[in-house]
């Protein structure tokens, strides 16, 4: 039977930043509780406030912000109070922490294993070869493919997928009370985060392990919380059961929340021209044929194809979408796209040039042509630069106007991306992650680009805020005949952007076609399965 004393206990939490001479209160008067065992789910778009509770009880707010008010509570213990001695104790063995962002939480110069293995040893769990058997198998838990290889690699050898699932390895690696999972799967395509969180369950079944998830995707709340607390602006505004509230919201910004949410059914905000009946051809702008790149693997002599045989054009205009799992070789095919990698062999052409050919001075100008947006805007905007400075670099690189236009433009392209013109001289550190995103959303439209290379760039916002950037993305395609290359492993959102579809599946192409026929007559069994793990597509057991 379940405790009915609270693991955690949330007493009226008020939480400031310091910005300049005066405080900001960013979380105000917030109350909840977590039972032993009991998923909570805490949702709301960017700036809310859900990630910033979280820091507060596990007492990593950054240096200008301060708990200003109420207690918070971890078996009875008010961790408000603690010292730092206590709670470095308290972390790890008795709070986990799964954080948001894998590229700022793994250290670039260890070996991944060697991290998980570091939890493991500071709080005497296991040591020495113990240990690397422990992180052999939280590695195999979490899906990372051939552990026992992998361990021995450093973090810029795994996908962006893989090393999520190195974090979240790091936050069960000494099977805490409570489980603090910030954004734990938004890195991670459909059929690993249900994997990722069917293990979270069995925990919480298991051993009592609690779940404070935070997230912005309401499907998946749904789906996996007991109860959900939905904040807005700082202040939590409906808490309930999770089944009560999704089919009886009662506050006016949850029934928003949900009529944002994607799902295989929502509208489609793309369809291509019609003349006579049929949609009108058009020449494509990129043409990828027989693609391959290959990788050496650290210490051995083998190699791994991450892009195998790929052949496949962008037309003018048109969204081409590419699914798939992390590791697949979605992210590895748009870098050669943008010339990040080396291609191994296959030819890439960009309105008739071979891109792999391109000289220096050629490739500088391709490059004002093609435009990338990355999956994590915490590593693509230089922590220096003002947000405005941001926006306006590639103007200045590439020689664009005056200081005075890029300016305007920088103030514009902030207005396009749904941004208050008050952040234009802020850094980025003092931005939400979806905020952060939008930024390198408006930087990568500065140059009036022909094709942009959208990297999972929906993927940490908040549905609301998503809808909005699609939508956008949606009417500047229109407006300027933009292409697209959208990598994503949103399958609701590919479904509402795209022209066409690619399912990659180890390294090559299993299946194409239009959004519909993708969607709605799927042929191969992978597609099939990726369509089936979709949050949502199941109920969650009472």
């Amino acid at each position: 039977m379940t405790s009915r004393t609270p693991l955690l206990a949330i007493r009226d939490l008020s939480v400031a930043f310091r910005t300049g001479k005066q405080d900001v209160t960013v979380v105000k008067n917030v109350s909840m509780e977590i039972m032993p065992g009991q998923t909570v789910a805490v949702v709301g778009e960017s700036g809310s406030g859900k990630s910033t509770t979280a820091a507060a009880v596990n007492r990593l707010l950054p240096d200008n912000g301060r708990i200003t008010g109420g207690q918070v509570l971890f078996e009875g213990r008010d961790l408000a109070k603690a010292s730092e001695r206590e709670m470095t104790a308290i972390r790890g063995a008795g709070i986990g922490l799964v954080p948001q962002d894998p590229m700022s939480n793994l250290n670039p110069l260890m070996r991944v294993g060697d991290q998980i293995a570091e939890a493991l040893e500071v709080h005497g769990v296991a040591s020495g070869k113990a240990a690397r058997a422990r992180v052999v198998g939280l590695l195999d838990m979490v899906g990372i493919p051939d552990p026992a290889q992998r361990i021995d690699q450093y973090p810029h050898e795994f996908s962006g997928g893989m090393r999520q699932r190195a974090l979240i390895a790091i936050g069960l690696a000494c099977r805490p009370k409570l489980l603090i999972a910030d954004e734990p799967t938004s890195a991670l395509d459909v059929t690993v985060q249900r994997r990722i969180l069917d293990q979270l369950e069995e925990l919480t079944a298991d051993m009592g392990t609690a779940v404070f998830l935070i997230t912005h995707d309401l499907a998946l709340a749904a789906e996996r919380a007991d109860v959900v607390a939905v904040m807005y602006q700082g202040e939590l505004v409906e808490v309930g059961a999770a089944a009560e509230i999704l089919a009886d919201p009662g506050h006016e910004y949850t029934r928003r929340l949900l009529r944002a949410v994607p799902s295989l059914s929502s509208v489609r905000m793309v369809e291509p021209p019609q003349k006579d009946g049929g949609p009108v051809e058009t020449e494509d702008l990129v043409e990828i044929e027989d693609l391959h790149k290959v990788f050496p693997i650290r210490g051995s002599a083998a190699e791994f194809t991450a892009v195998d045989a790929v052949t496949f054009g962008i037309p003018r205009g048109r969204t081409v979408s590419i699914v798939g799992e992390s590791g697949s070789g979605k992210s590895t095919t748009a870098n050669l796209l943008l010339g990040l990698d080396d291609v191994t062999s296959g030819r890439i052409r960009f309105d008739g040039t071979e891109v792999t050919s391109l000289g220096r001075r050629e490739l500088f100008a391709f490059r004002r042509r093609v435009q990338p947006v990355f999956q994590n805007p915490y590593a693509s905007l230089d922590p220096r630069y003002t947000v405005e400075k941001s926006i306006a670099e590639p103007l200045r690189v590439h020689r664009v106007g005056t200081a005075a236009s890029r300016r305007r433009t920088a103030a514009e392209l902030l207005d396009q991306v749904s941004l208050p013109s008050s952040v234009a001289q802020r850094l980025p550190h003092e931005l939400s992650g979806g905020q952060r995103q939008r930024v390198a959303i408006a930087r990568a439209l500065a140059l009036s680009p022909e094709l942009v290379v959208l990297d999972e760039a929906v993927s940490a916002l908040d549905v609301l805020v998503q809808a909005q950037i699609l939508e956008l993305l949606a009417e500047l395609q229109r407006e300027l005949e933009l292409s697209y290359l959208f990598i994503s492993h949103d399958l609701a959102v590919v479904r509402m952007i795209s022209h066409s579809v690619h399912v990659m599946q180890r390294g090559r192409i299993v299946e194409s076609g239009t959004a519909s026929e993708i969607f709605e007559r799927p042929t191969a069994d992978y597609t099939r399965e990726l369509l089936a793990a979709i949050p949502g597509t199941r109920s969650r057991q009472a």
